[in-house]
């Protein structure tokens, strides 16, 4: 099965990428690729699926991932999100959570490609949309270049096109998943070579990137990137995207990011949703800028108040104009 090239993209993160968040990042960028925090095949079957699955129909291009490893409820799950709409199925191959080693999903498949390429198949088999996989280079002791290229070789033979590869291991024993982020090291010359290896692949990079000029250096060797930290802490960077990746339009700044989302904000702030639910992700839209550190704590102290409402977010953006006046002065 064919895939999008998805040339930039926006990691999918537990906690964080939902749909509030997601549609904060669709009025910076148009042509990221969005990614839902991975859902289980069990919630997905079993569970709320407007809670755990619902989107605003703005926030496309966006691709759901799922957690996993018995073919027939990943291909159940993806027919369903097929059917909502979304605009491809990604196989989560690299979270290290305790909770998801005892799932028998995550980073531990690195361990089993066989059933990898078993469950890429069912939900290829399943669904019209593009079947991709975001794994690992390999956990714990494994040989990286082995363990990467034999789950990219056995997907390939089952159809799968478009690989996203976070360029460290995990390491499933001695270090906490927020470690597993940062200590062990990077590989990024492995996955070039994988791409170098494989053209006929789509192979996108993911870890440890930082900037945008970051991103466009690794475009020379893969045909994707994916940025996770960064785009959730510094938001604004985002906005820069279309231009500097895709040379398509004007950058959006965070003051007129917030425009664009208050829209948003006020149908879900009428549906009940409460605005620190929305917020949150705004945190870091002015990083770096004069009034940034009051911009976060008015959302962060007034937000989460009972019938906190769009009055917060105009009182963040006055402390910014006004820090701005006296930086100016």
């Amino acid at each position: 099965m064919l895939s999008l090239i998805n040339t930039f993209s926006v990691a999918p993160m537990m906690d964080w990428t939902d749909r509030h968040c997601r549609s904060l990042h669709r009025v910076l960028t148009r042509r990221a690729l969005l990614y839902t925090e991975m859902v289980t095949t069990g919630a997905v079957l079993h569970g709320d699926r407007e809670r755990l699955l619902g989107y605003d129909p703005g926030e496309h291009p966006v691709a759901l991932q799922l957690g996993g490893s018995d073919p027939g409820e990943l291909a159940q799950a993806a027919r369903i999100g097929a059917d909502l709409g979304y605009d491809e199925i990604n196989l989560n191959v690299g979270c290290p959570s305790d909770r998801v080693q005892s799932g028998r999903f995550g980073a531990c498949l690195m361990r089993e490609p066989e059933l990898v390429a078993e469950c890429m198949a069912a939900i290829g088999a399943a669904v019209s949309v593009p079947a991709t996989v975001k794994c690992r280079i390999g956990v714990d002791d494994q040989d990286a270049e082995q363990s990467l290229f034999t789950l990219v070789d056995l997907c390939a033979q089952a159809g799968v096109s478009h690989f996203v590869v976070h360029a460290r291991k995990a390491w499933l024993k001695g270090l906490s998943p927020k470690e597993n982020r940062d200590i062990p090291p990077l590989d990024y010359d492995l996955v070039y070579r994988l791409k170098r290896e494989r053209p006929g692949l789509i192979i996108a990079i993911n870890g440890g990137i930082a900037t945008l000029d970051e991103a466009v250096a690794h475009l020379d060797q893969v045909d994707g990137v994916m940025l996770g930290r960064a785009a959730y802490h510094t938001p604004d960077l985002l906005g820069r995207v279309d231009l500097e990746v895709f040379g398509e339009r004007d950058v959006v700044d965070p003051a007129q990011a917030v425009e664009l989302y208050r829209p948003y904000l006020a149908a879900r702030l009428a549906e009940g949703v409460p605005l620190a639910a929305m917020s949150r992700h705004m945190l870091g839209l002015f990083h770096g800028r004069p009034g940034a550190r009051a911009w976060r704590r008015i959302l962060t102290v007034e937000g989460v108040k009972s019938g906190a409402g769009l009055e917060v977010i105009d009182a963040g953006l006055s402390a910014l104009e006004l820090a701005a006046a006296r930086a100016a002065a």
